[in-house]
């Protein structure tokens, strides 16, 4: 019984501070470019990360649950240690308010558990850091493109055959629209990584895991997602309307695709990686507060550290 409540406790731990961090800045884009109010904001990640986990979620679930360490190596107790250490990660990153990949926390952990059982699936390992190689640099390069390019021709193309009105009119439904996309694509990846160890386990199936790595996410951006929403939309780069709209299609597409693969990659490194893509096209490097970015690099690379090596200091000390 006890352990029971030990891994619902450790999943709902880790499904709050994801909500709070990587799913909360799905909406740091439309946040800066003052498109939405910090309310509207945590209350869509909510409601579209539920339906993404539910709907697009188990993929990423079936890869961190049985995947990294195949077969039934996971023990009950291998899972909470690997949920709560990675949950411990990205609580640090929440306090320092600085956005860090739950998935990059999540596999870091698992992996920790796999080096002390001697058991990884190293192929499938090196997929998923090469996804996190690349989907930020895409980011990079795609908001780059976007804001240098298709940014200025779309603001003369709406000038010339739109009213002021009309404008901001159709600015709002844009923002609507990508920015629920990118918390449905946020649900549908990062549900898996508070309960894909508990899957991996046997202690729920992977729908059950799916709504309760859903609901946990959307109580996450209601409770504690302001705080990232602040740092992600307006200390990294100054952000207009109409390039939020680029980052959020452009961070959307990159996670969804990801997920439909089954690879739990870092949402907390492709927006803000897209955010200051746009702001290099716009103003070049000065438009970012190098402190906000070099805070965010470092704990981009600690954080799967940190949980790995908690994981495995954890099991070992109990087995």
């Amino acid at each position: 019984m006890i352990i029971a409540l030990a891994a619902i406790a450790s999943a709902v731990f880790m499904g709050i501070n994801i909500g709070g961090n990587n799913a909360a800045a799905a909406m740091g884009a439309a946040y800066g470019a003052r498109a939405r109010t910090k309310k509207q904001a945590v209350i869509l990640i909510a409601i579209f990360s539920l339906l993404g986990a539910v709907l697009s979620g188990e993929d990423v679930i079936r890869t961190l649950g049985e995947g990294i360490i195949p077969g039934n190596t996971i023990t009950l107790t291998a899972a909470i240690i690997a949920t709560s250490a990675a949950a411990i990660s990205l609580f640090i990153g929440n306090i320092l308010k600085v956005p860090i990949s739950a998935s990059q926390s999540a596999v870091g952990a698992i992996v920790g558990i796999g080096v002390f059982y001697g058991i990884l699936d190293i192929q499938l390992l090196s997929q998923i850091v090469g996804w996190w190689i690349a989907t930020p640099v895409l980011a990079f390069v795609l908001a780059y493109l976007s804001g240098k390019y298709l940014h200025p021709r779309l603001v003369v193309w709406l000038v010339e055959h739109e009213s002021e009105a009309q404008i901001r009119s159709t600015i709002a439904k844009l923002l609507t629209v990508t920015g629920c996309y990118v918390a449905y694509s946020a649900g549908a990846n990062n549900a898996a990584n508070a309960v894909g160890p508990l899957v991996g386990a046997g202690f729920i199936d992977q729908t059950t895991g799916a709504v309760i790595g859903g609901l946990t996410l959307g109580i996450g951006a209601i409770v504690i997602g302001g705080r990232i929403l602040q740092t992600v939309g307006t200390e990294i780069a100054e952000i207009c309307t109409i390039r939020a709209i680029f980052i959020e299609a452009i961070a959307a597409i990159i996670v969804h695709g990801a997920s439909l693969q089954g690879i739990p990659v870092a949402l907390g490194q492709v927006v803000p990686a897209a955010i200051i893509g746009i702001g290099c096209a716009n103003k070049g490097m000065d438009t970012m507060k190098s402190k906000t970015v070099k805070r965010i690099v470092v704990m981009w690379v600690t954080s799967p550290l940190i949980a790995g090596l908690i994981a495995y200091t954890a099991i070992r000390l109990v087995s």
